[in-house]
């Protein structure tokens, strides 16, 4: 069985990959098989730079919503929420948390959690021709991974209410104007750029780095209360005909 995320380490560089087809949508698999993968490197001293990519033409379409919903008939709809939202969290924090710096190379659509793993990490380059958003308003949910809160910290309030409450699905060249990625490349330069500012990373002194990123986040609201928060409406959401209809319409136009 092909595993759903494969890691290389070279140069300093340990190298993610993304490839469960179709669409790499995060399922209990995915993350158990991510966080297998971190397990590993906290336990290596041979890598200074998470660089996390994809085996298939999109990024990442973001949640299963074949698990999702399955929550759908919870009675405790809190506890359903929590293991909708808590998972994507979590394993996003982690990431962000890591001491090493973390790029995102997208060169597909990065849709939903796909993006919100985008957000985890510290740098994200985008191919011009790559789609990103968060699309769960659209459904009748809402972006429970951390992405209500990480886009208002890297691109601010307006420009996350500008793509959150319209649904908008941006281009890797708008994504770079509006702030979502620090830069945009044509995709067939995508991943020598993604590796050569990988490779300047690797390069720089490793304590220096984790320091820098314990005083950018320093710099932030970390708004804890906003995860609470993610996680408490997407339980209300989940309790609701009209997104229980959507996640159904989309899975029945999946099938066709």
């Amino acid at each position: 069985m092909t595993e759903p995320i494969t890691l290389s380490v070279a140069d300093r560089i340990a190298t993610v990959t993304l490839a469960r087809p179709p669409v790499n949508a995060f399922n209990s698999a995915m993350f158990k098989a991510f966080h297998a993968i971190l397990d590993e490197l906290a336990r290596r001293s041979d890598w200074g730079v998470l660089h996390v990519r994809s085996a298939l033409k999109v990024f990442s379409g973001g949640a299963d919503l074949g698990e999702v919903a399955t929550h759908f008939a919870a009675a405790d709809k809190m506890e359903a929420a929590a293991k909708v939202t808590r998972p994507f969290q979590e394993l996003f924090q982690r990431i962000a948390d890591l001491p090493q710096v973390s790029l995102a190379e997208i060169g597909g659509a990065a849709m939903g959690g796909g993006y919100e793993l985008a957000l985890g990490c510290d740098l994200r380059i985008a191919a011009n021709e790559a789609r990103l958003g968060l699309p769960e308003p659209g459904l009748g949910l809402l972006p429970g991974g951390g992405g209500t809160q990480r886009l208002t910290w890297v691109a601010g309030p307006a420009v996350a209410a500008r793509v959150i409450l319209t649904a908008e699905h941006v281009d890797g060249r708008t994504a770079r104007e509006l702030g979502l990625v620090q830069w945009a490349v044509p995709r067939a330069e995508l991943e020598s750029e993604a590796r050569r500012i990988a490779q300047r990373a690797a390069s720089l002194h490793p304590m220096s780095l984790a320091a820098c990123k314990v005083c950018i986040r320093l710099a932030q609201d970390p708004a804890r209360n906003g995860f609470a928060a993610e996680t408490e409406w997407t339980g209300r959401l989940l309790a609701t005909e009209e997104t229980q209809r959507r996640v159904a319409d989309f899975l029945a136009g999946a099938r066709r």
